[in-house]
Parts: C-alpha cells; structure tokens; sequence
C-alpha cells in the first residue's frame, strides 16, 4: 500500500467515527424529545378526564342521554319503533286533549258572559217593573184621595149655597169616613188616644202638663192625632198629659 492510500484510509475512519458519534447523540437527543412529548400527552390526557369526570359529574342529563343512547343501541329496532311509535300516539292525544280543554275553556268564557249580559238585563227589567208598579201604586192611592178631595169640594159647594149646618157636617163626616178607609186600604192606622190612657214615648208627643180631672201622668186631651204605617210611626200624637201646671209651684 502507497502512502497516500493509507492517508485515504485514516481519514475514511475519522470520517466514520464522526458519523457514528453524531448518530448517538442525535438519539439521545430524540429520546429526550420523545419523553417529553410523552409526559405532555399524558399530562393533557390526565387533564382532559380530569374535565370529564366533573363535566359527567355535574352534568346528570348528559348521563340520563349516554344511558339513553346505550339503551337504544343495545335495544332491537323493531322495539325502539314500537316504543316511539307508542310515545307519538300519546303526545298526540294529549295535545288533542289540551285542544278539546281549551275549546271548553272558550264556551265557558263565552257562555260566562252571555249569563252575565242576561243578568243585568234582568236587572234592569226588575228594576224598570217596580218602578212601574211603584207608579201605579201611587196613581191608585190618587185616584182614591180625588174622590175625597171631590166629596169636600161638594161640602163646601152646600155651605155657600146656605145649606143646613147639619146637612154639611154629615157631607164632612161622610168625607171622612171616606179618607179613614183609603188610609186603611194602605195599612196606615189613627193613633188617637182617648183621655185617660197611658201615655206611649214612642207614638205620643206630650205637649205640656195641666191641671186636669184625669188621673196624674195620663193622657188629658189630643191636640193632634198621629199615624203609623206596618209598624212604622209616621207622624206622633201630640197630646197633654194630666199633671202640676207648668207654672205651678
């Protein structure tokens, strides 16, 4: 061998060693790189369950619809159609129910208002009828009191024309008798007590105190008579009453 192909050799060696050197150390490098990348898809691993887990945890409908979806994988096709078909039917009545529901609600709104319309009409029919029977009433009591009025007007027509004193007094006391009886007709009675009666506080006025021949704290004369209509007083009897004269000692 020449000189110059020994010098070729050793550096074709040289040139190796360097090239194995290099390939270690590039392996070594990787391996390290290789690790790293481990640990990170570890530790993003590691988080990504960690997140999981509390989203499952706190999250029951996404556990009710994994549950749902395992059921339905597990279940036979024909089932599952027969389950939703079942489902369909029974939406379908109830919102059918809900509809018959509110139509009822509607005819019960509107048949409300039709009783409440009725109602006020009927108000007012009652209202305007005894009015009516109101006006009627006092147009009888009128017609009554004319002819009394009538019979006066005649009593006062034979006193100008010089009738008897006593032909006038009967016509006056007929007119009377007359006017006692409307009255009557209408449930009013006389309070016209007679001398000597007791005296009532609640339908007698007392006037004043005299000397009478009456027993002490009855009735001694009637200065106006009173009257009382079912029980109600509507004007009182102004009477005296039997006792001490009010100026005496």
């Amino acid at each position: 061998m020449s000189e110059q192909d020994a010098a070729d050799a050793d550096a074709v060696d040289e040139n190796g060693d360097d090239r194995a050197g290099d390939g270690t150390d590039g392996s070594a490098e990787n391996g390290i790189g290789e690790g790293e990348a481990t640990d990170t898809g570890a530790d993003s691993a590691g988080a990504t369950g960690a997140e999981g887990g509390e989203a499952d945890a706190t999250d029951p409908e996404g556990d009710a619809d994994e549950d749902l979806v395992e059921r339905v994988a597990d279940s036979d096709p024909e089932t599952v159609a027969t389950e939703l078909a079942a489902l369909r039917e029974r939406v379908d009545g109830l919102e059918a129910e809900l509809d018959e529901r509110d139509d009822e609600i509607e005819d019960l709104e509107s048949e409300l208002k039709r009783k409440q319309a009725d109602f006020q009409n009927y108000k007012k029919r009652m209202e305007k009828r005894r009015e009516q029977e109101k006006q009627r009433a006092t147009e009888d009591l009128v017609e009554r009191l004319l002819d009394v009025r009538d019979n006066l007007v005649r009593a006062l027509d034979q006193e100008e024309e010089g009738a008897d004193a006593e032909d006038v007094r009967s016509g006056v006391e007929t007119t009377l008798s007359q006017f006692d009886r409307v009255l009557e007709g209408e449930n009013v009675d006389v309070v016209d007590p007679e001398p000597g009666e007791e005296v009532d506080p609640h339908t007698h006025e007392v006037l004043m105190r005299v000397d009478s021949d009456q027993p002490e704290g009855t009735i001694d004369a009637v200065h106006r008579p009173g009257y009382v209509m079912a029980e109600k007083v509507l004007q009182t009897a102004q009477v005296t009453v039997s006792g001490e004269d009010e100026n005496g000692d």
